[in-house]
């Protein structure tokens, strides 16, 4: 069982910058690939990045290439998103999960194990 805990949220203005993390209590974390996604008010909840075991590997959804930087430190096992000119519609709660595989995925299906969420908030 790998148990999650996502930080880093807040509210910031448009073209702002935050760095989410999310801390993983498994001393094997550099076995799982993770991934971060996003839901917001009535909607989906869709992907937004993912990163490979040891991080050679990542990937990004279309709405946020460019301007997101997903990443891992597997000494500290966690997790990274750093979000760069942040946009209204990035408001969303934004969740870390965990892949028991070493490769990225994109579907959330895909994920084994998630955090409870942290609250991003960009006003216009």
């Amino acid at each position: 069982q790998v148990h999650l805990v996502e930080s880093g949220g807040g509210l910031v203005q448009a073209g702002g910058s935050l760095r989410l993390s999310c801390a993983a209590s498994e001393r094997t974390f550099s076995n799982y690939a993770m991934g971060w996604f996003r839901q917001a008010p009535g909607k989906e909840r869709e992907f937004v990045a993912t990163i490979s075991w040891i991080g050679g590997a990542t990937y990004y959804a279309d709405s946020v290439k460019g301007r997101f930087t997903i990443s891992r430190d597997n000494a500290k096992n966690t997790l990274y998103l750093q979000m760069t000119s942040l946009k209204p519609e990035d408001t969303a709660v934004y969740y870390c999960a965990a892949r028991r595989a070493r490769t990225t995925h994109t579907s959330a299906s895909a994920y084994d194990y998630w955090g409870q969420g942290t609250q991003v908030t960009v006003s216009s």
